[in-house]
């Protein structure tokens, strides 16, 4: 069986800058929802959703998305004879 790589994982970013610019505009959306309710009423909870889609759905996915970017290019999943294993 040939060598395994995924280039396009499910939560990855291109690059960690870029997945920590999502999560700082993610996570800031949804504590600004929540700070802001007070002051202006329930308009603020439109940023909600904002949060949700920078987060692509939750904050573990985030969290699940760095880990995968982070690792990117660092473990290859190689499979032969029936057997895969991590290899740097």
């Amino acid at each position: 069986m040939p060598t395994t790589d995924t280039p396009s994982s499910g939560f990855a970013s291109a690059s960690v800058p870029r997945h920590l610019a999502r999560g700082a505009v993610g996570f800031g959306a949804l504590i600004a929802a929540l700070a802001l309710l007070p002051a202006f009423g329930p308009a603020t909870l439109l940023l909600a959703p904002v949060g949700l889609v920078a987060l692509r759905g939750c904050p573990m996915c985030w969290a699940i998305g760095l880990a995968q970017t982070v690792s990117r290019g660092r473990l290859r999943r190689e499979c032969a004879d029936g057997r895969c294993e991590l290899k740097r």
